[in-house]
């Protein structure tokens, strides 16, 4: 099977307006150990003190903790990524888990009244068919229109709905929403993707749903901003049940003031 390389670069800087005098910030920045990626290389440059960990989800992280006075956190993530396309988008659950625990909404996810209508004129059971997810894909990228900065962190998968506006983060959280008002199971996947010749690339949000197709039952991995299943173009670093559950940096501080958050990302094929 052929395969691509991804030349991964991530930073995230938090300056301050007065020196905070204690941080800590959860990582989940480092591709996920999974069949059909493999990680070549990969770097996290942190100040303070680092500790690594795994969630049980099986994400990779980090926890960073400042204890003396300071006015910047700058994390960086550079590295290389071997990915092999998943056939049909299917994907290899790894996760030791009961299926079943995908199926718990949380606050970023709760089906609302809105979300069931909007999702029963394309789910009416916990089985799906892969083509059936496709067009709840194309359709939430049809009902909520990509506009950066139209949403924060904060909103909900109801939030994006009502509003019509949204970002790759609320199409999977409204997708999840549909998917748990017929307890389908689906979790939300974090990472990068590579968009081809274009001067802009960043971080990135998908989802997996569990499909039962004539010829497989499993994991079907789909990218529901551009309503496709994922390609090789796709890093992945950490599935969970919304954003909150596996954000890239997040964390709490005491002191500082005003925060002001820079973050730079740069995907790239290697040749």
């Amino acid at each position: 099977m052929s395969s691509i390389t991804l030349s991964i670069h991530h930073e995230t800087v938090y300056r301050y307006g007065s020196p905070a005098v204690y941080s800590i910030q959860r990582l989940h920045m480092t591709p996920r150990a999974e069949p059909l990626q493999r990680t070549l290389d990969w770097t996290i440059t942190t100040p303070g003190k680092r500790r690594p960990t795994y969630d049980a989800f099986g994400n990779a992280g980090d926890i960073v903790t400042l204890s003396t006075p300071h006015r910047e956190v700058r994390i960086t993530a550079v590295g290389n990524v071997e990915i092999q396309a998943p056939h049909a988008g299917r994907i290899s659950d790894t996760l030791q888990l009961p299926i079943p625990v995908f199926t718990v909404s949380t606050r970023l996810t709760e089906p609302t009244e809105a979300i069931r209508t909007f999702a029963a004129n394309y789910l009416s059971a916990p089985k799906a068919r892969t083509l059936q997810v496709l067009e709840l894909a194309a359709a939430i990228r049809q009902a909520v229109g990509y506009q950066s900065g139209a949403t924060a962190i904060s909103s909900s998968a109801d939030d994006a709905l009502r509003l019509g506006l949204g970002v790759c983060q609320d199409h999977a959280h409204v997708f999840i929403a549909c998917c748990h008002s017929v307890s389908l199971p689906v979790r939300y996947v974090s990472g990068y993707i590579y968009p081809g010749e274009v001067e802009h690339s960043a971080s990135h949000a998908w989802v997996d749903v569990w499909v039962e197709d004539s010829d497989y039952s499993g994991w079907v991995s789909i990218d529901v901003t551009h309503a496709c299943l994922q390609t090789a173009d796709y890093c992945r670093l950490a599935v969970g049940r919304d954003y909150e559950s596996v954000a890239p940096v997040r964390g709490m501080r005491r002191g500082g003031g005003d925060e002001h958050m820079i973050v730079s990302v740069d995907v790239a094929l290697r040749k």
